[in-house]
Formats: C-alpha cells, structure tokens, sequence
C-alpha cells in the first residue's frame, strides 16, 4: 500500500500546494496541525499508524522530512520506528529513498538526522524572531493580551486545546519546563493552568 501523508499548521492552509503532486497513491491523508504537535498525536498519523501496525503500508510519501515533526527527537523517533517495520519513507524535496528496491539506503540516517537537526533549528529562530517582534511592540506603545472589554471564563480558558494539551500531561506528573517545551507555552502559561486544574480538582 502507498500512502502520502501532508500536514499544514492551520485549518486557514488549504494544502493546495501539495496539488503539484500527480503520482498515484492507494490513500492520501492530511492534518491540518502545527509541526511541534507529536506525529503520534496527530488524528490522520493515527491513521496512518494503524496501516503500518497492520502491515498493509510498504511506501510512505512526504513532502519534505518537517511534514513528520518539527522536534529533531520525534522526527527521529517516528523515522526509526517506520524502519522497524520496514516502510520505505520517500522525501520528495530531497528525492531520496529509505529503502528504495526494498534494501536500507546506507546514508539515510545521517541524512534524516541532519535535516531534521535544521528543521528543529529554524523553529527555534522563527520563535525567536516572534518574541523580538512583542518586544518591539511593547517598546512602541503596543499592549499585549486579551482586548479590554472580553471576558474569558476560568473554565473556558481550560478548556481550549493549548490548555487541554498542558492539563494532559500534567496529570502524566511532568514538570512545567518539560511541558512548556513540549507544548511550546510559556512556563508562566503552565503554572496558570496548573493552579486553575488545582483550583476546579481537575488534577489528583
């Protein structure tokens, strides 16, 4: 079974350049997620993880090695396991194989580490470049957070995704740093749901 996975970061993404594609493929699946959420976490990669387990996938097609995770270690991670079970990963932008004619391409692991190694770099200067971007902001008289005049309830705050994620892994009993870097929130964001959780006994 051939199947090609696509991800955009936001439902706005139409993934109409993914259309530039015309190979055949027995499955097409996209999520419309942001690259720092976990492949194993994303609703079509479930699916997609459900074919490999199976064994009915032996050719996976991306776009280019970011579309499986922004996170060098996941990226590694999913890259690894798809090689446990022997799925050729094809990469379109760099025109490589994995396990092309079915034997393991020998330089394929160093290049998916290098690639991946620069996709986790260039999320680190893309938030960098943001965080600069507020304080200049700030600098100039703009102010941040919620508009004046909108009201947002405790438990509304708790229950929108980013929260739900950070609330999910505090019960798993994770630190804040570590949950501030996985859900890329700010530690001040963490603490603020942890004491609401605290606050509505969501947490044990």
């Amino acid at each position: 079974m051939k199947v090609k996975y696509n991800r955009v970061s936001t439902l706005n993404q139409t993934g109409d350049r993914f259309q530039a594609d015309t190979d055949q493929y027995d499955l097409t699946l996209m999520d419309r997620v942001s690259g720092t959420v976990k492949f194993e976490e994303r609703p079509k990669a479930k699916e997609l993880i459900s074919l490999v387990e199976s064994g009915k996938l032996k050719i996976l097609v991306i776009e280019e090695l970011s579309r499986l995770g922004r996170s060098m270690g996941n990226a590694i991670q999913t890259l690894e396991w798809l090689e446990k079970h022997e799925v050729n990963v094809v990469v379109r932008n760099l025109g490589i194989q994995s396990r092309p004619q079915g034997k393991k391409n020998p330089i394929w692991k160093m290049i998916s580490a290098v690639m991946s190694s620069l996709y986790e770099l260039e999320l680190e200067n893309i938030k960098e470049r943001t965080k600069t971007g507020r304080m200049i902001y700030v600098q100039k008289g703009g102010v941040l957070g919620r508009p004046t005049g909108t009201n947002e309830t405790e438990k509304d705050f708790l229950q929108k995704e980013g929260s739900a994620s950070i609330l999910k892994y505090l019960s798993r009993g994770m630190t804040i740093r570590e949950i501030s870097k996985l859900t890329s929130s700010s530690t001040r964001t963490v603490i603020k749901v942890k004491k609401l959780a605290t606050k509505h006994q969501l947490l044990n």
